[in-house]
């Protein structure tokens, strides 16, 4: 229960002090089209606190720290509380309201996953996988090289979606190598390198598609690859 509760602490820290030094005015204040993907990077590494346990009662600790965000996410997003900093590093047009939509769906996402499938199942890794390296990459790489764009989607690039799969798949590898090593599942690395790239195909495609309008990235892309990931896994 101690090392829990250090943990829990010691992720929250962690995630506002990325936030503090966002807001923090001497230094330059990173690109809002950008920001969103850092601040993503830096509260997804914060689960790695609780990977050491072997508590039942680990992955419920675990969602404390997306919950906490979530609920910071709500109070700014209907400007009940008012900080500039946070909606410039969070948001890509600096309207509070971007924190109900996109920033929100990836912290329930993450809750989700912390709590059904934790460290047990390949579908989980492999869906966090997807949505904040994959989509994550593609989004940065698309604003910053896409000039060719998608015939069925001028709004998404080749550039953009090349990158979503070579970075989902990769991190994917990775991190599915990594718990393996751990001892959390059995993992053949060459076995499963053409059931992970067909997800990431999959969750590629889907970010994709002009959609946008109708469901968010942040919804659509690991919900895909929740359903690839459990068909081809079984768990």
């Amino acid at each position: 229960m101690e090392q829990l509760t250090v943990g829990t602490f010691s992720g929250f820290s962690e995630f506002t002090l990325w936030l503090s030094f966002f807001e923090f005015k001497p230094f330059a204040e990173p690109e809002q089209k950008t920001g969103p993907h850092t601040v993503r990077v830096a509260l997804c590494g914060l689960l790695a606190n609780f990977q050491v346990s072997t508590s039942t009662e680990a992955r419920y600790f675990a969602s404390l720290v997306p919950l906490i965000n979530c609920l910071r996410l709500v109070i700014y997003g209907l400007s009940l509380v008012t900080d500039e900093g946070l909606i410039k590093s969070v948001t890509r047009e600096g309207n509070p309201g971007e924190l109900l939509r996109g920033p929100l769906y990836y912290v329930l996402i993450l809750i989700l996953c912390s709590l059904v499938f934790w460290r047990e199942s390949p579908t989980g890794v492999i869906s966090l996988a997807m949505m904040c390296g994959g989509d994550g990459v593609a989004d940065i790489m698309g604003r910053r090289f896409g000039s060719l764009k998608i015939p069925y989607n001028p709004q998404k690039s080749w550039a953009g979606s090349i990158s979503m799969f070579i970075f989902g798949f990769s991190i994917s590898i990775g991190m599915l190598y990594y718990f393996s090593v751990l001892g959390y599942f059995q993992f053949d690395l060459v076995g499963a390198m053409g059931r992970v790239a067909l997800v990431s195909l999959v969750a590629t495609v889907v970010e994709s598609l002009p959609t946008t309008g109708v469901v968010d990235d942040n919804i659509s892309v690991p919900l895909a690859s929740m359903l690839i990931s459990f068909f081809m896994f079984g768990y």
